[in-house]
């Protein structure tokens, strides 16, 4: 990739942050000593956001691959495709990273093929190296090179989990919802709501969550809270906006629909 379209993957704009605990300084030391990094936590907790700030914080390019069942290790690393009369190779999003030395972000990464998983592996050690076999080559990641991968550990099981081999390469940021008064002003800062009224929505999300285990797989997201506030800095009624972003979406059973929508009315 070319250095006017790497650029393309600079974060601008600081991405707006709100740390929980220690990660960012963590991240920063693994970054430093180019060691890969785990993040897991729940659905719309904040893992991707924090990416994006670190790659702001970090003034480093950042590719990020939403990976699914049917991603294949040439999907990261490269192909070859037909170009008029000529073949030409083309670098993968993994490849591009790694020539850069930007951080490549493979998100939900248990949603991968474990046989494209097993290709991260060479640069997740004291290697780091990317071998392509189509080219013959192998890539030496340079220093400021760092691979972040993330998954929710709400949806494991047998089939989808990420093998001892694969973890004990990384380390490991845990992630949550962040606390009551913290996630208060961050919907109240992302959503465009005041406070009392992203204090109400923070604590609906907090009644919803401890269904789970109820017949609920997943509780509200920090995100789902975030779009409710902004359908109601644009006039939606709170109820309603409660309704379409947060009991619709996480849920089809129509008992834990009527549950939440009580839990909306009796806070709202």
């Amino acid at each position: 990739m070319a250095e006017s379209a790497i650029q393309d993957y600079r974060v601008a704009t600081e991405p707006y942050y709100l740390p929980v605990g220690r990660e960012v300084e963590l991240f920063e030391a693994a970054h430093s000593a180019r060691l890969p990094v785990i993040l897991k936590g729940p659905t719309g907790c904040g893992k991707t956001r924090f990416v994006e700030h670190m790659a702001w914080r970090l003034e480093r390019p950042l590719i990020t691959v939403a990976c699914h069942e049917d991603l294949s290790s040439t999907d990261l690393v490269g192909r070859f495709l037909l170009e008029g009369e000529e073949t030409i190779w083309h670098d993968g999003p993994l490849t591009s990273a790694v020539r850069n030395g930007a951080i490549c972000y493979l998100d939900e990464v248990v949603e991968a093929r474990k046989d494209t998983v097993v290709i991260i592996h060479p640069l997740t050690d004291h290697r780091r190296r990317l071998p392509i076999e189509k080219l013959g080559t192998i890539v030496e990641a340079p220093p400021d090179f760092m691979l972040v991968v993330s998954y929710n550990p709400g949806y494991q099981s047998i089939l989808k989990d990420l093998k001892q081999s694969t973890r004990q390469r990384f380390v490991s940021l845990e992630f949550d919802y962040p606390p009551p008064e913290m996630e208060t002003e961050i919907v109240a800062r992302e959503g465009g709501i005041d406070e009392g009224t992203a204090r109400d929505l923070v604590l609906i999300g907090q009644k919803v969550r401890n269904l789970r285990g109820h017949g609920l797989e997943e509780g509200v997201s920090t995100r789902l809270l975030i779009y409710a506030a902004q359908l109601i800095a644009l006039g939606i009624p709170p109820v309603d906006a409660a309704d379409v972003a947060m009991c619709s979406p996480i849920t089809d059973d129509r008992e834990l629909q009527r549950s939440i929508r009580e839990i909306v009315t009796t806070v709202i």
